[in-house]
């Protein structure tokens, strides 16, 4: 069996992987990384079948020119098709706004939406010489894990959560011969969760004694629906803008795939959506507004900032990771916001909580070893070298990008 990374190996970056087996062509993943200007995979080969992990751009966002190129089905499972159509069609939208280079166009996401093979957790096919099984991943609602097996048994988590969430249960080892592991968070530790949500509803607290608002800025796919679950224990008035109104109702529509559906449902009733330039207007006045983007880099999160940068009693509350460059990354560093052509400074409170959907060091290492490989191969993050490190006992492989691996 030959691997070969064609993205998002040596760092988390637009992630691709063709794997070879007898007469059998595979890929998992075919990404793009909207950084500025945005980061794509090597071209593929041609294959016989491709494999969608989840709906983030940095694994399915060169999708329709991947199915345009090779004419292939996608297996994935419903949410991910659905999150995937919505944020292709965003996408296509701020290459024409920002003048990036378009590999696809509307007519390629249609086609892409038709080649889509769904498949439920725990169901099976029989493909090229081997029976395919998917896992929940943990990562994201409908995020999956595959299972190949053949002569010998091949997992690739894409990227995956071992933790409890309240959107999810975490995900569970499978045994295998050769694991295929995300190190996203290779050489760090996550905070406890629960802990990290009451210091999230305690500074909350805060802001609103003083009379401020709370902005969070969160990504629509899989942080708001958490982050509204999270304020729903307390008593606010939230509204929530963006993208993620529509993910929310796509998740809501498919609740199989979710820890706690009904508290999910529960939480967005009790926020208020904003629809229109006349409830936008009272959401800036509410205690807490929650809105894409979640790296502050494009949706209604700017307008948010820009009405309260001035007020010191106010406060933006960020819930993921900040890419380096973005205006999150700078807000945290800088206390300054780029908007329309401008830097200015931002007087509001900065502060960062760890809401991760990745499983930190400790996680990928129990991981790893309940899955019992003889072989791992590490993708997916930039300290790889930090997990092989305490995963010695094994073969461990830390391929590069364009480099083909046998295992």
């Amino acid at each position: 069996m030959k691997l070969t990374f064609l993205g998002g190996v040596s760092k988390v970056g637009p992630l691709s992987m063709v794997m070879e087996y007898k007469n059998t062509t595979l890929i998992f993943d075919h990404g793009m990384l909207p950084a500025d200007p945005p980061e794509y995979p090597m071209r593929p080969p041609l294959v016989d079948l491709a494999f969608l992990t989840h709906s983030h751009l940095d694994h399915c966002g060169m999708i329709p020119s991947l199915v345009r190129m090779c004419d292939v089905n996608v297996l994935a499972t419903h949410p991910t098709l659905e999150v995937t159509e919505l944020l292709l069609y965003d996408s296509l939208k701020i290459a024409n706004i920002e003048g990036y280079p378009q590999y696809y166009d509307k007519s390629d996401i249609k086609r892409t939406k038709a080649a889509f093979d769904l498949m439920g957790f725990n169901s099976k096919r029989d493909i090229g010489g081997m029976e395919i099984e998917v896992h929940s991943a943990g990562h994201i609602p409908g995020s999956m894990m595959t299972e190949l097996r053949g002569e010998e048994t091949v997992v690739f988590t894409g990227d995956m959560n071992t933790g409890n969430s309240r959107l999810l249960w975490g995900a569970h080892p499978v045994k295998c011969d050769t694991l295929i592991l995300e190190a996203t968070y290779g050489g760090e530790e996550h905070k406890d969760r629960e802990e990290s949500e009451k210091e999230f509803l305690d500074d909350i607290d805060d802001v609103l004694a003083k009379g401020g608002q709370a902005i969070v800025p969160a990504f629509a796919v899989g942080r708001t629906q958490e982050v509204l679950m999270v304020l729903n224990d307390r008593d606010y008035d939230v509204w929530f803008d963006g993208m993620g109104r529509t993910v929310n109702q796509i998740y809501l529509n498919h609740q199989g795939f979710l820890r706690k559906g009904k508290a999910l449902k529960k939480a967005v009733g009790n926020a208020n959506p904003v629809h229109s330039n006349k409830s936008r207007k009272r959401a800036k006045e509410a205690e807490v507004v929650v809105t894409t983007s979640g790296m502050v880099e494009g949706g209604p999160v700017l307008e948010y900032i820009m009405n309260k940068r001035r007020d010191p009693n106010s406060a933006i509350f960020l819930t993921g990771y900040q890419v380096e460059g973005t205006n999150g990354d700078r807000l945290l560093n800088t206390g300054m916001v780029h908007d329309r052509g401008a830097t200015v400074p931002v007087e509001c409170c900065v502060k960062k909580y760890d809401f991760s959907a990745h499983g930190g060091h400790s996680e990928l290492i129990d991981f790893a070893h309940g899955c019992e490989p003889e072989k791992i191969v590490l993708m997916h993050g930039d300290k790889r070298e930090l997990v092989a490190e305490d995963l010695d006992e094994y073969d461990v492989r830390l391929p590069v990008e364009g480099e083909t691996i046998e295992v």
